[in-house]
């Protein structure tokens, strides 16, 4: 009897710690609020997130210029300005660092409270037949709205950990690459458009912030399944020859 309460112990510790617990979904909230730049301020609680606490780096002076008396001071950051070919490259390598170490790392803290189990069991019925991949892919998906580089680091450990498999790579890599970080870059770079006013004083974009965002995520989720059906065709086709 001793011994066969032995060889189910392990499998009872097994069980239990597959089980998605309270502490995994409020590490899974807490992730999707992260990741998810609506608290990006600069307020105290813009410690939540990201973008804002990855930070920026500082500005080098790049030229100065003398106008009459006064001089006029250029600054730009350590890549500095018009460089080109590798080493250019090797550079903007270097800036894309700070922000994959710091997103590998959090997922890793929020992973380790099950954040990722919880995501499995709540995305997967929505996220398999949406864009093909499984829930696990969820943090990732929420990350890559805010930070291409963040995005791309989670995806990549997600491969590494066997959660993705090469087809549902390709899916998630065509929803990512279509308008990649839509959310900071809509917000930051063309939210400006709907402040312009026509010469009748009327919006000149007649449309609201949130339709436009609906077509990028719409324009996502066709990439996805676009690529999706490609690589059913390739299924298709080498089965016909085998």
């Amino acid at each position: 009897m001793s011994s066969q309460n032995d060889v189910q112990k392990p499998e009872l510790a097994d069980e239990k710690s597959d089980k998605v617990t309270i502490g995994a979904y409020i590490s899974l909230v807490l992730a999707c609020v992260f990741f998810s730049g609506v608290c990006a301020t600069n307020q105290w609680w813009g410690i939540f997130d990201f973008t804002t606490i990855n930070g920026s780096f500082g500005k080098l002076v790049s030229g100065v210029t003398q106008n009459g008396d006064a001089l006029n001071v250029a600054t730009a950051n350590f890549r500095g300005k018009g460089g080109s070919g590798a080493i250019d490259g090797f550079m903007f390598a270097l800036t894309l660092v700070p922000t994959v170490m710091f997103a590998l790392a959090m997922i890793t803290v929020f992973d380790h409270f099950g954040a990722l189990k919880a995501c499995r069991q709540i995305l997967t019925p929505i996220l398999r037949p949406l864009i093909g991949v499984p829930g696990g892919a969820g943090l990732a998906l929420i990350a890559s709205l805010q930070s291409t580089d963040g995005g791309a680091a989670l995806t990549r450990q997600l491969k590494d950990d066997n959660i993705l498999n090469d087809k549902e790579i390709n899916n998630f890599a065509a929803f990512q690459m279509t308008a990649d970080a839509c959310i900071t870059n809509f917000l930051s770079s063309g939210a400006v458009l709907f402040t312009l006013l026509a010469a009748d004083g009327k919006p000149a974009v007649p449309v609201s912030i949130g339709a436009c965002l609906g077509i990028l995520f719409l324009g996502k989720i066709l990439a996805a399944n676009i690529m999706r059906v490609i690589q059913m065709g390739g299924k298709i086709s080498v089965r016909k020859n085998a």
